[in-house]
C-alpha cells in the first residue's frame, strides 16, 4: 500500500527492527505493572486503598528516578546504564511480589514499590536510537516517531488486558510478573545491539546542567503535567461508570477503544507531507485534547461513552509526535534522552494527580460528575500550551546537531507565520 511506504522505508535503516521490537517489549510493563499492582493487591487482600496507593507510589518512584537514569544514558550510553538499572528494578519487583504474597507488614510493599522506580524509559531510549539513525532526515524521523507512538497505544490496548487476565485467572502475582520479564527480555535485547546504540556524550558535553533548563522543555513537561491528568482521571471515571451501568468488565473494551483512536490517528499522522510550524501544530494538539473532553460531560450509557472516547483518542498520538519533535529541537544532542524522558516523567506525574483527584470526585458526587476532572485538566492544558507557545517558537539551534540547517528554514518559516 502506498501509504504504508513511510514505515516501509525507516525500517530499511539496519538494525531498526530489531531496536523497535525490543522497544515494543520492554515498554509493555507501562501498562501492565500499575494496573497488575493494583489487581494483584486486590486480589490477595481486597483492599483497594492500598492498591492504590502503590501504583501511584511505582508511578512516582519512576518520574523521580526515570530523568536520571536518562541523564546518565546520555552520558555513559544505554548498555552501561541500563542493564544495572533494569537489575534493580527486578530485584524490587521480586521483592515486592514476595512481600505481598507472604502478607508481610504494609510499609515493605511501599519500600519495593518505591524501589521499583529505577525502571527505565524505554520509549525514551528507542526514539533516541531513531534520532541517531535519522537525524538529518526529518521526514523518515517524523514517520518514525509516530510508528513509536503506535507502538506505545498498542502496548496500552493490550497490556491491561493480559495483565489483569492473568492475575485474575492464574494466580494474582502473574501480571506484575510478565511485566517484569517483558522488562527484561527488553532491555537486555536493545542494550545488546550496540551498532544502533546512539553515541553518549561525555561530561564534558554536558554544559548547562540538566535538560529541564530548556525553557521549551519546561513547557512541555508542565502542559504533559495537566494532560497526564486528563488519562489518569478517565481510566478511574470510565471504571467507575462502567460499574454504575452494571458492566465493570467493559471498562477494558471502552478503554481500548479509546487506545484505538489514537492508535489509528498516529498510524494515518505518520504517512502525511506536513508543512508549517511544529510548535503551531503541537499548539492545536493540545487544544483538540481539552475539547474533546466537553462531550464526556453529557455521557448516558456506554455505547455513547465509547464513541466519545474514540473520538477523545484521535488527538492524543499526533500531538504525542509532535511534541517528541519539539523535544529533539529545543534539547541539545548530548541531553536528547533526559529531555524525552522528562515528558514522560510530566505525563506519569500528572497521571498519579489526576486519578487521585478523579477518585475523590467519584467517591463525592458519582461518577458523571467524575468526568468533569479531565474536562477541568484539559483546560488548564490548553492555558499553560497558550502562555508557553512563545517559548516554543522559534526553536534555537541545537548544538551538536546535523539539523541545524533545517531548524533554520522552519525557525524563520515559524517568525513569518506568527
Amino acid at each position: 500500500m502506498p501509504s504504508a511506504s513511510p514505515y516501509r522505508a525507516i525500517f530499511a535503516a539496519p538494525g531498526a527492527k530489531e531496536f523497535s521490537a525490543a522497544g515494543f517489549l520492554g515498554r509493555m510493563p507501562l501498562s501492565m505493572a500499575g494496573i497488575g499492582v493494583v489487581t494483584m493487591v486486590s486480589e490477595l487482600t481486597g483492599r483497594y486503598g492500598l492498591a492504590g496507593a502503590l501504583s501511584a507510589t511505582l508511578a512516582l518512584s519512576a518520574a523521580v528516578i526515570g530523568p536520571q537514569i536518562s541523564r546518565l544514558v546520555d552520558r555513559h550510553g544505554q548498555r552501561r546504564v541500563l542493564r544495572p538499572a533494569t537489575l534493580m528494578a527486578l530485584a524490587a519487583v521480586c521483592g515486592l511480589l514476595l512481600s505481598a504474597h507472604r502478607g508481610w507488614p504494609d510499609w515493605t510493599l511501599f519500600v519495593f514499590a518505591a524501589a521499583s522506580g529505577c525502571v527505565p524509559s524505554v520509549g525514551s531510549m528507542v526514539r533516541a536510537c531513531w534520532a541517531a539513525v535519522y537525524e538529518d532526515s526529518p521526514r523518515e524521523l517524523h514517520a518514525a516517531y509516530a510508528w513509536e507512538s503506535i507502538v506505545d497505544e498498542i502496548c496500552f490496548i493490550v497490556g491491561p488486558v493480559i495483565s489483569i487476565g492473568l492475575s485474575t485467572s492464574w494466580f494474582p502475582e502473574a501480571g506484575p510478573l510478565l511485566a517484569a520479564c517483558f522488562l527484561a527480555a527488553g532491555v537486555f535485547s536493545l542494550t545488546a545491539q550496540r551498532a544502533t546504540e546512539p553515541v553518549p556524550h561525555p561530561r564534558g558535553h554536558h554544559t548547562g546542567g540538566s535538560a529541564l533548563r530548556s525553557r521549551g522543555l519546561q513547557v512541555l513537561v508542565t502542559t504533559f503535567m495537566a494532560t497526564g491528568a486528563i488519562f489518569g482521571a478517565i481510566d478511574v471515571v470510565t471504571v467507575a461508570f462502567a460499574e454504575d451501568e452494571g458492566h465493570k468488565g467493559a471498562a477494558s473494551l471502552v478503554l481500548a477503544v479509546y487506545a484505538a483512536g489514537s492508535c489509528l490517528a498516529g498510524a494515518v499522522f505518520g504517512v502525511l507531507r506536513l508543512s508549517g510550524p511544529v510548535s503551531r501544530r503541537w499548539l492545536w494538539g493540545i487544544c483538540a485534547i481539552a475539547v474533546s473532553m466537553i462531550p464526556l460531560q453529557l455521557v448516558g450509557n456506554l455505547p455513547f461513552l465509547a464513541v466519545a472516547l474514540f473520538v477523545a483518542g484521535l488527538a492524543i498520538a499526533p500531538t504525542m509526535v509532535t511534541t517528541m519533535a519539539l523535544v529533539e529541537r529545543h534539547v541539545p544532542r548530548a541531553h536528547l534522552t533526559e529531555g524525552m524522558t522528562w515528558v514522560s516523567t510530566g505525563l506519569a506525574v500528572g497521571v498519579a494527580l489526576g486519578s487521585s483527584a478523579a477518585g475523590w470526585v467519584v467517591d463525592a458526587a458519582g461518577a458523571r460528575a467524575g468526568y468533569a476532572v479531565p474536562a477541568v485538566a484539559g483546560a488548564l492544558a490548553a492555558a499553560v500550551a497558550f502562555l508557553g507557545y512563545r517559548r516554543l517558537r522559534p526553536a534555537p539551534q541545537r548544538e551538536g546537531s546535523g539539523t541545524d540547517g533545517r531548524q533554520d528554514r522552519e525557525d524563520r518559516t515559524e517568525q513569518r507565520v506568527a
